[in-house]
């Protein structure tokens, strides 16, 4: 089916852009979500973590199937807004004693037009109440800056990066508009691995270009191998879902489709299998994948699997979905 889905960044940039709806207000002096969770760590233990939505500008990368421009603002916040935000966040989710900490910010923690370096030392002594810190990057921008703040953490905190790696087939990945080779995934891993370092890739169900389910199956299979085996410790399954105006763009060319809440789970299930590092799979909004007579109880499976780190058996329904 033909697409008028530019084949250059600029015209893809361009693209993407002008079928977007509004932004929502947001405050830079505010995150724009914070809430607590609970997630199996790397001891086995399960842990509390307080996850905090940072406010900011938005990303540089502006990926085809992403929504998170939603919730940033026009230009960079001040200096002194990110630890301001984080206060304002831990403030209200101090009950239960979190161990560790989630800073995730609709784009780059490394990227010093997002997050000033400057605030890094506020960051990371608030970062310090807990045992670990988990931020997210794009690959491009892992380097120094992470050995620099990872040192600022002290020896009581430890580091992880989340990156997207979103699908493990150069030519798909190449459409997405990630603008990153597999290699450059790879050589981030292998760089956070020297420096000590931990690592979660977070992996697509049925992003645009996939035909199928069983294709959508395949392609989120071979990027759990890839990403566990140079060297991530976590993968992230999140199954793709519309909102964003270019994915319905797509949509009605037929290159998208979200994927049936089988597929998602079919592709947790093989993680776990492999026992190569913890698998959860996002389980925000299921609804949009089956139907309402089976989402709550295959949602409850699904998190019994991301807590226990084991897979109960499926839950059959007549939806097909």
């Amino acid at each position: 089916m033909q697409t008028d889905y530019p084949n250059d960044p600029a015209g893809r940039d361009q693209w993407i852009v002008s079928r977007r709806g509004p932004k929502n207000a947001v405050d830079a002096q505010r995150p724009y979500a914070f809430f607590s969770e609970e997630e199996r760590s790397a001891s086995g233990a399960l842990t509390s973590v307080a996850t905090v939505l940072l406010t900011n500008r938005e990303c540089p990368w502006k990926c085809v199937y992403c929504d998170l421009w939603k919730n940033t603002l026009e230009a960079p916040v001040p200096p002194g807004a990110i630890p301001a935000q984080i206060d304002f966040a831990l403030e209200r989710l101090a009950a239960g004693s979190p161990q560790q900490l989630k800073l995730y910010n609709s784009g780059s923690f490394f990227d010093a037009g997002a997050i000033p370096e400057g605030d890094h030392p506020a960051i990371a002594e608030r970062a310090r109440r807990f045992g670990h810190l988990i931020v997210e990057c794009h690959p491009s921008l892992v380097g120094d800056r992470v050995a620099r703040f990872r040192d600022l953490l002290g020896s009581r905190t430890t580091l992880e990066v989340a990156m997207g790696l979103e699908i493990a087939q150069p030519g798909r990945l190449g459409k997405l508009h990630k603008r990153m080779s597999l290699e450059a995934y790879a050589r981030a891993l292998d760089y956070l691995r020297r420096q000590g370092v931990s690592s979660r890739a977070f992996i697509l169900v049925r992003p645009p270009f996939v035909a199928s389910e069983a294709e959508a199956l395949e392609a989120a299979k071979r990027s759990l191998d890839f990403a566990f085996s140079h060297g991530a410790a976590v993968a992230v399954l999140i199954p793709v879902r519309g909102g964003n105006g270019a994915l319905e763009a797509l949509a009605r060319r037929g290159l998208f489709a979200p994927p049936r809440l089988a597929t998602l789970e079919a592709a947790a299930a093989y993680g776990l299998e492999l026992r190569a590092g913890r698998v959860f799979a996002d389980v925000w909004d299921l609804r949009l994948f089956a139907c309402a007579r089976c989402v709550g109880p295959r949602k409850a499976r699904l998190e019994t699997m991301n807590r226990a780190q084991l897979a109960p058996a499926p839950i059959a329904c007549d939806c097909g979905r």
